[in-house]
């Protein structure tokens, strides 16, 4: 999903990075479908009238929470982003849409049934401030679904063995520097499953679960690798955790 970190905390030229839609801002479709399937089993079937409301926190232009829709059928999905190019893209894939900061986000407080934050917070300068304005919005009990890189990837322990840089870190907004790979994503933090699952509790959340998903971005002859790596979330390419507000 596209990056949230909020104007006041971003460089000009941050600002501008992340304001890119060449800027590649998801991990791809499987990570999506995932990330909904594991969304609708919590929440389940959707009562006729009373629909829940899901929050694409990070929203971009609205492709990832489109993709996830078909199997949140019934439910109201909001996409909420700062930057406005990202949202006008968003209005032809969601029928509703927030502009919003992630330091204050313009919802009252326990408005929110579930919050799905995808691929966002390893772009966050204050990821601390995200989690506790996420739960302030959500309802007592209400979901959260995250998603984000894996530091500790199979593929990232051999890397480091061998002294490279691990797949998703950077060093520059510029270009690629030490690791493979061509594409700069501008990602600030990584975690690794035991770091999430701690920084996630410690928001005052109780993390539900832990799941992998592959990354679109390894190379084909690797991908049966990669897929099967997601039975072990401890080495899989991209972490999902399924929380809730306590």
């Amino acid at each position: 999903m596209t990056t949230t970190t909020t104007p006041n905390q971003a460089r000009p030229d941050l600002r501008d990075f992340y304001e890119n839609p060449a800027v590649p801002v998801a991990s791809g479709p499987s990570r999506t479908l995932r990330q909904a399937r594991i969304l609708a089993t919590a929440l389940g079937p959707a009562t006729p009238g009373h629909p829940r409301t899901v929050l694409d926190i990070g929203c971009g232009d609205g492709t990832a929470a489109a993709t996830a829709a078909p199997l949140l059928t019934g439910h109201r999905v909001v996409g909420v982003d700062w930057s406005q190019d990202a949202l006008t893209r968003a209005r032809t894939h969601l029928p509703y849409t927030i502009r919003g900061e992630l330091t204050a986000l313009p919802l009252h407080s326990g408005s929110a049934d579930a919050v799905l934050f995808s691929e966002v917070i390893e772009h966050l300068v204050d990821p601390d401030t995200a989690l506790a304005e996420i739960r302030r919005v959500l309802r007592p009990g209400g979901h959260l679904m995250l998603s984000t890189p894996n530091l500790a990837a199979w593929y990232n322990r051999a890397l480091l063995l061998a002294g490279v840089q691990p797949v998703f870190s950077e060093v520059s907004l510029r270009a690629i520097h030490g690791r493979p790979g061509k594409e700069v994503v501008g990602h600030l933090r990584l975690y690794t499953p035991r770091a999430l699952r701690e920084f996630v509790a410690a928001a005052g959340f109780t993390v539900v679960g832990l799941k992998g998903a592959p990354f679109h971005g390894v190379p084909r002859p690797l991908r049966p690798l990669d897929r099967l790596a997601c039975v072990r979330p401890q080495v899989a390419s991209i972490l999902l955790l399924h929380a809730r507000k306590t």
